[in-house]
């Protein structure tokens, strides 16, 4: 059924009994056209894309555990396309745009909210650093505008803007950025794909992928051999680990990614706010909690949770940019897993396995970057070319020395 404001009123006047399940709990086909490992944001936007603009005919997306249940839900739903690289910012430029009209296109109420995003800067190195940022997105399309102090002071008053330490001076302000109801972008495309015959097989888990003579013929699950014509990766922190089922190793290494939620709150954080001093980012949510976090843990790690030293270092980030957030009790936190490529950009190519596709290795871009990467990812499955947006995500990178090295800080994923 479609949903509406009329839809609404008609199932208030008879009690709410006409709502139908959102999407189908499908049993697996012996054999599909694609496959989609993955049922997070990236894996269900592919499959959409794939139905709806390439009208692919037999799709499924597998799903180890619940649908959502991996990092679409695990992070602190922020969207941007405030990038400095040719190579990253038409891509996430692409995902704005898509987010502008992406509830209107899956009929779906996702919470897309453009409350503006401002990167606070500290010193006269780091202004000219984000006006450089703000000029190269200019040069894109992309809105940019560079707010000094009391232009800022007059927006966000409740800053430090007097830290002795820290002293803030302005701010680079991306004003279509914002933030998006994580778990509904999930259940929205979900939806929408289902009402164009995708099956979503739940509780499913990869345990091999299949192959004769160089080429992808299926995946083993939990629930049996499922043929494919087409196997595409979509499943963020565990990128490696079923990479190495069809003997790929990637360039990829997964941390833990920390956020928190406090107790709710009166309304104050009307936009998102980035400390430029340290690492830490911060909004509140429709139910008056304040999401924000930070750096990675810096080891290696598969387990959705983090250590206690970062949380004490986003909690310090946070106390020197506004230390009236002392004052809020933490109420939960969680761990998201991340795919760390080497110089912090996204994988979307083809692999040297016939047939197998990846989409991997998003870093802290995976959720902005949903509707783009889905997109993107469709069109090169469908097509078996790369869509010129995503032209510079090449696995080869790498070893061609080609990285797209946006915070400049080297082959150190944990750094990024």
């Amino acid at each position: 059924m479609k949903y509406s404001g009329l839809a609404v009123l008609r199932e208030a006047l008879r009690g709410h009994t006409g709502w139908k399940p959102a999407w189908r709990d499908a049993t697996p086909a012996p054999e599909y056209d694609v496959v989609i490992i993955g049922g997070g944001g990236h894996g269900l936007a592919t499959a959409f894309y794939l139905a709806r603009h390439h009208h692919v005919g037999r799709i499924a997306v597998v799903e180890k555990s619940w649908l959502g249940s991996g990092s679409i839900g695990r992070n602190t739903t922020i969207i941007r396309s405030n990038y400095l690289l040719p190579g990253n910012i038409p891509f996430y430029e692409l995902s704005m745009k898509l987010w502008e009209g992406l509830e209107q296109e899956v009929n779906y109420n996702a919470m897309v909210s453009q409350r503006g995003v401002y990167n606070i800067f500290h010193s006269d190195a780091q202004r000219d650093a984000y006006a450089r940022r703000g000029n190269a997105m200019r040069l894109h399309g992309v809105d940019a505008q560079l707010l000094d102090r009391a232009t800022l002071r007059a927006k966000i008053p409740y800053l430090d803007y007097e830290n002795a330490r820290f002293p803030i001076q302005g701010a680079l302000l991306q004003a279509r950025g914002g933030t998006v109801r994580h778990d509904a972008v999930a259940w929205g495309y979900a939806r929408a794909a289902d009402r164009l015959g995708v099956d979503i097989i739940q509780n499913c888990e990869v345990t091999g992928i299949t192959r004769q003579n160089g080429s992808v013929t299926g995946i083993e699950t939990t629930r049996g051999f499922i043929g494919a014509k087409k196997l595409g990766l979509a499943v963020a922190g565990a990128s490696s680990l079923v990479a190495s089922m069809a003997g790929l190793r990637l360039p990829i290494e997964s941390h833990a990614l920390q956020a928190f939620v406090t107790e709710a709150l009166k309304p104050l954080i009307d936009n998102v706010i980035t400390f430029g001093a340290g690492h830490f980012y911060i909004s509140q949510s429709d139910k008056g909690g304040l999401v924000f976090g930070g750096d990675l843990d810096g080891y290696n790690s598969y387990a959705a949770r983090g250590n206690l030293p970062t949380i004490e270092d986003v909690c310090e980030g946070g106390m020197a940019l506004m230390p009236m957030i002392g004052r809020a009790r933490l109420v939960r936190h969680w761990g998201g897993i991340m795919d760390m490529t080497m110089d912090g950009s996204p994988i979307i190519d083809k692999t040297p396995v016939e047939n197998l596709y990846l989409n991997a290795g998003w870093c802290y871009g995976g959720f902005k970057a949903t509707p783009a990467s889905g997109f993107c990812f469709a069109h090169l499955i469908a097509q078996n070319t790369t869509h010129e947006v995503a032209g510079a995500y090449r696995l080869d990178r790498f070893a061609e020395g080609r990285l797209i090295d946006e915070k400049g800080v080297g082959a150190q994923p944990n750094l990024h």
